[in-house]
């Protein structure tokens, strides 16, 4: 016997306090996952996009903890890459401790001149395969179609809007008038968690039931940022409780993506495990050492191809959001659970790709695989 009212439609608010979800279509940025139809949202890096669990975005109501070693901010430039993409969509941006500065040098939208000329040429091609009768009859049936449409539909649809944008890193971001940009400042006196979770819950609770807000926390528990006593277990650890109930009981609002710096505070560390289980996706950066730099053949040829960047260091994924029965976000092998990752920062973008060692000396067939090993360097 079904507990459920069969004349109530699941997702919608009614008297025995079911949840209430807008149409995800009706929502700039958001659209449901391929697996479990869970919205999602872009978190500006289309390579990040596709390693989360197989969803192709981030599911709203979780957090992704961006861990980085070193004394690098590679981190940031995904920090500003998911910035950016709220931007774009009209998303409410919650940035702790910054300026606008940090806001001014966001990257801009680039311009993808290379697939508008392959997308012309491929429509050319297709054209010029068809003969000029059937594309003329074509033309006619559609004209009929169009005739025969009724009044009451719009005679032109409104252009999708792009889910996950190219922004290039040497161009900046023109904020509009009315993005809505909300500052929480870091004050040395008080506990900066309590004001982030209250300030935080005040916006969610006043906004509209289609808006989706993003928190921006860059490099927690920093000395140039947090007081000393921000880092005690009982301040740390509640807000990453308090953080939790947020994104659990705005499910359909917020997201949150936070940088943490390993120099710091090692993964061994109580505070970074407490993070790491509170936290519903977990990503680590390693940068290689100064030694491996682009000359050393190592990380020249870690998994480059052409004209892509060289690896500038490793991706672990340690925790991916939103699991499901089949386990590791229902992707199977398709998430790249199972294969070397390595990241690399251009002047322009951003990218994360499979990482391989170089071939061994003296396999042509490897090298020329790679790239590495032209028809002439072939001798006979």
């Amino acid at each position: 016997m079904a507990f459920r009212k069969r004349n109530v439609t699941v997702g919608k608010r009614t008297t025995d306090g079911l949840p209430s979800q807008v149409p995800v279509q009706n929502i700039s940025g958001v659209r449901p996952s391929t697996l479990t139809s869970q919205p999602i949202t872009s978190t500006g890096t289309s390579s990040l996009n596709a390693l989360l669990g197989g969803h192709g975005g981030l599911a709203l109501g979780c957090s992704l903890l961006v861990e980085e070693s070193g004394t690098t901010d590679f981190a940031g430039a995904i920090l500003r890459y998911y910035a950016a993409e709220g931007i774009c969509h009209g998303h409410v941006i919650h940035v702790v401790g910054l300026s606008d500065s940090w806001i001014r040098e966001l990257p801009g939208v680039a311009e993808d001149k290379a697939s508008s000329r392959g997308e012309e040429k491929l429509v050319d091609e297709q054209k010029m395969k068809i003969a000029w009768r059937y594309e003329q009859l074509g033309q006619a049936g559609e004209r009929a179609v169009r005739d025969h449409t009724p009044s009451s539909q719009p005679a032109t649809a409104q252009p999708e809007t792009q889910f996950c944008h190219n922004f290039d890193l040497t161009k900046r971001l023109a904020i509009p008038h009315d993005a809505s940009i909300n500052h929480i400042p870091i004050s040395p006196g008080s506990t900066p968690f309590d004001i982030i979770v209250r300030t935080l819950e005040q916006r969610l609770v006043n906004s509209s039931a289609n808006s989706v807000h993003r928190l921006v926390i860059p490099t927690i528990l920093s000395p140039a940022l947090y007081p000393p006593h921000a880092s005690r277990p009982e301040n740390f650890i509640r807000f990453w409780h308090s953080l939790r109930a947020l994104l659990r009981k705005y499910s359909t609002k917020l997201t949150a993506m936070i940088t943490l710096p390993l120099e710091l505070y090692p993964r061994s560390s109580a505070l970074v495990r407490w993070a790491e289980i509170l936290s519903d996706g977990v990503l680590e950066l390693t940068p290689f050492p100064h030694l491996l730099d682009a000359s050393n053949s190592f990380a020249e040829s870690g998994g480059t191809r052409g004209n892509e960047e060289q690896p500038q260091g490793m991706v672990k994924l340690h925790k991916l959001p939103v699991n499901t029965e089949r386990g590791e976000g229902g992707a199977g092998a398709g998430n790249s659970m199972g294969e070397d990752l390595a990241f690399s920062v251009s002047r322009r973008k951003f990218v994360i790709r499979p990482f391989s060692l170089p071939p061994l000396e003296g396999d042509q067939d490897a090298q020329k695989e790679a790239g590495k090993l032209t028809g002439k360097d072939v001798e006979f």
